[in-house]
C-alpha cells in the first residue's frame, strides 16, 4: 500500500484527509497542521493520526497531499520533494511563477509525481462533455464564477482564488497559445482584487471572456461555449451540461430531447437540444485515486505540474493587466 499523509487540514485539507481515509488502496499515515487546536479537533473528529512535525509525517509517508495557504506552497512542496515524496498540491501551484518553475523542475529531476488540484477538471459536467463525440473547437467561451464573501482564500487576489479554475478549464478546451490578455478589476472588501474580468485571445481566433467575483449574493459557476453550429452550457454547481446543435433536416439525433425546424439560407435544418447524462462522482476522491495511480505508473496526473504552471502563468498575466489598468 502507498502511504500518503496530509499537510494542512483546514476546510479543504480536512476533506482530502476524509476522502483519503475512505479509499481502500492507499494507507493514510496521518496529518500535520501547525494550528494545534485545529489539529486536535481533526484528530478527534476523524481518528486520523496527528503528527507534531512535518518531518515526522514525511518519515512515515511516501506521498503527501498539501493543502496549506498558497503562500506556503513552495516551502512545503520543496521540503516534500527534497525528501523524495510525491506531492499532490492544491491550486494554485505556487504564489508566483519562479517558485512554480523551481518546484516543477525539482519534481522532474527527482522523477517524482507533482499533481495540482484543479478539481473542476473532474466536474461531472466537464467529464461528460469530453467523453461525447461532440467536436470541441470553441470560438467563444464565456464564464462566470461568483461567490459570497468569506475570509478563506482572500490572502490572494480573486484571479488566483477563483478565476484560475476557469483559466485551467479553458486551457484544457482550447489547444492553442494565448496571444493577448486584457483585464480589469476592483478591490472592495480586501486589499487585493475582489472582482475581475479578463479577455483572452488565442492564436486560432478563439476568445474567452472570464468574470470572477467573491463579492456576490449567490454562488454561480457557469461556462458557455460557442462553436460552429453548436452551443454548450455548463453549470459546474449542478453538474449540468446542455447542448444545442444546428443539423440538416435529414439528420437524426437519438439523444435529442427537443427538435425545432429552422430554415436558413434556403436550407431546411433543425435545432436539437440535448441534456447530457451525468455520472455521479466524488471529484476529490477521484483526484486522489488518479494521484495514487500516477504514483504507481498506471495513469498520468489529470493536472500535471506543468499544466498547473501554465494556468498560473496566465493568471499572473491577467493580474498584471489588472494592476496596469489600476495604476
Amino acid at each position: 500500500m502507498t502511504k500518503i499523509g496530509v499537510v494542512g487540514v483546514g476546510h479543504l485539507g480536512k476533506r482530502h484527509l476524509e476522502n483519503l481515509m475512505g479509499l481502500k488502496k492507499p494507507f493514510c499515515t496521518g496529518f500535520f497542521d501547525k494550528n494545534k487546536n485545529r489539529a486536535n479537533q481533526v484528530e478527534n473528529e476523524t481518528g486520523a493520526k496527528k503528527f507534531s512535525s512535518i518531518q515526522q509525517l514525511l518519515d512515515q509517508s511516501e506521498a503527501i497531499i498539501i493543502a496549506v495557504p498558497t503562500s506556503d506552497h513552495y516551502k512545503v512542496g520543496r521540503l516534500c520533494l527534497e525528501s523524495g515524496k510525491h506531492i499532490f498540491i492544491e491550486k494554485p501551484i505556487c504564489a508566483n511563477i519562479s517558485e512554480a518553475e523551481a518546484m516543477v523542475e525539482l519534481a522532474n529531476s527527482k522523477k517524482l509525481i507533482l499533481q495540482v488540484g484543479h478539481v473542476e477538471r473532474l466536474n461531472p459536467a466537464i467529464l461528460t462533455l469530453k467523453e461525447t463525440d461532440i467536436p470541441l473547437e470553441p470560438r467563444y467561451i464565456e464564464t462566470h464564477r461568483l461567490a459570497p464573501y468569506r475570509t478563506r482564500g482572500t490572502e490572494v487576489p480573486v484571479v488566483l482564488d477563483l478565476m484560475i479554475h476557469d483559466i485551467d478549464v479553458i486551457l484544457s478546451l482550447v489547444k492553442f497559445p494565448v496571444t493577448n490578455v486584457s483585464a480589469t478589476g476592483v478591490s472592495i472588501m480586501t486589499k487585493s482584487v475582489d472582482i475581475a474580468n479578463a479577455r483572452l485571445e488565442f492564436s486560432n481566433g478563439c476568445v474567452a471572456n472570464i468574470t470572477s467575483s467573491r463579492i456576490a449574493k449567490d454562488y454561480v459557476r457557469k461556462l458557455r461555449l460557442f462553436e460552429q453550429e453548436i452551443y454548450i452550457t455548463i453549470d459546474f454547481l449542478k453538474g449540468l451540461t446542455e447542448v444545442y446543435k444546428v443539423l440538416d433536416a435529414n439528420k437524426e439525433n437519438t439523444r435529442a430531447l427537443i427538435s425545432a425546424p429552422l430554415e436558413a439560407n434556403g436550407q431546411n435544418r433543425h435545432i436539437v437540444y440535448e441534456k447530457l447524462k451525468q455520472k455521479k462522482i466524488n471529484a476529490l476522491a477521484l483526484e486522489l485515486e488518479n494521484f495514487l495511480a500516477a504514483i504507481n505508473g498506471k495513469e498520468k496526473p489529470i493536472v500535471s505540474g506543468k499544466e498547473g504552471l501554465e494556468a498560473l502563468k496566465l493568471a499572473v498575466l491577467v493580474q498584471e493587466s489588472i494592476e496596469q489598468n489600476l495604476s
